[in-house]
């Protein structure tokens, strides 16, 4: 079942760049002194790796595919592709305390409070809750619009608003009439007052 084209165009297109960020952050970010562990640029380990280079990457995918999805499949496909991305980035910090048993998945926030609490936020938790709610917006666009095309027989449909036909009513001669045909009904009692 076809859909228009435009139905994910700008959640892919944040979502891609999301991707971008996060998968390119930590490599970048030194240079103005945005950084965890290390304040050296392009340090690479495998921490960065499994927590920002691995779901940016997916979440360059999911975007991607939500910005060419031409069927419901494709958009749902991208939408749980971009969803699982998202949660790595809210949760994967948690989670590398099963593998890494220091401060920090890639070495402690560097800076003062504010900037800590900032870096916390565009390395991982802002920037998954973000991606998450970007790729449920575009899920629920992708559900929510029309069918387009038929995929077996080409047929263009549309939405059309549900018309019920009006009901029919047996004359004591026998023949029928709609209740279109009758005069409408007044109001006996008026909420009016006199």
């Amino acid at each position: 079942m076809r859909i228009a084209r435009s139905t994910g165009v700008v959640s892919g297109l944040l979502v891609v760049l999301l991707g971008v960020w996060g998968a390119l952050i930590p490599f970048v970010g030194p240079y103005f002194d945005y950084s965890f562990g290390s304040n050296t640029t392009w340090h690479y380990t495998a921490d960065r790796l499994w927590l920002n280079i691995l779901p940016g990457a997916v979440a360059v995918l999911a975007g991607l595919l939500l910005l060419r999805a031409t069927t419901r499949r494709a958009g749902a496909f991208g939408g749980w592709l971009g969803l699982l991305a998202g949660a790595w980035f809210v949760v994967g910090p948690a989670v590398s305390l099963t593998w890494e048993h220091v401060r920090g998945p890639i070495g402690p926030p560097l800076g003062g409070d504010t900037r800590q609490m900032l870096e916390l936020i565009g390395y991982f938790y802002g920037l998954g809750a973000v991606v998450i709610a970007l790729v449920a917006f575009a899920s629920g666009r992708f559900v929510s619009r029309p069918q387009l095309v038929d995929d077996a027989g080409g047929v263009h449909l549309r939405r059309t608003p549900f018309v019920a036909a009006p009901p029919t009513t047996t004359q004591a001669g026998g023949s029928t009439t709609s209740t279109s045909d009758v005069a409408p009904r007044t109001r006996r009692f008026s909420l009016r007052r006199r």
